[in-house]
């Protein structure tokens, strides 16, 4: 299987510091800083891009289980809110995906994504967190 890499550099204090965050392909560079994390300051963060990479995740492995029994969606969409509490911790993470898949009710759709949501491999990683999700067909 693969082995996927990304990166970050800091520089300076946690006040007055700056960082950036890569994708290891290089289709994702963003600076960071202690006002992009912890405030509503311009920039990244960390909690960001786990959230992106658990909405991607989700939705992929939410695809690949209906598509195992024959309910191709035509789309998946999911978004991704990462709390940030005291500590700082990451307390909480809300999934909300809604899915465009014909010949299955919202009961059925409900728990495919349920299977997603302990399934999906960054749903796995982050099993330390309390996750909620909220899934509804359009």
């Amino acid at each position: 299987m693969a082995i996927r890499e990304s990166s970050a550099v800091w520089k300076g204090s946690l006040v007055e510091g700056k960082g950036t965050m890569r994708v290891g392909s290089g289709v994702f560079e963003g600076e960071y800083t202690r006002a992009s994390r912890f405030e509503e300051g311009p920039g990244t963060n960390p909690e960001e891009l786990i959230g992106a990479a658990h909405a991607g995740c989700f939705s992929m492995f939410l695809s690949a289980l209906l598509s195992k029994e024959g309910h191709v969606p035509t789309r998946i969409e999911t978004f991704a809110k990462v709390h940030l509490g005291d500590g700082p911790k990451i307390t909480l993470i809300e999934l909300t995906t809604k899915g465009e898949v014909s010949g299955i009710d919202e009961k059925t759709f409900v728990e495919f994504a349920e299977k997603a949501k302990t399934g999906c491999p960054v749903s796995q990683a982050l099993s330390a967190v309390e996750m909620k999700l909220n899934a509804s067909l359009v």
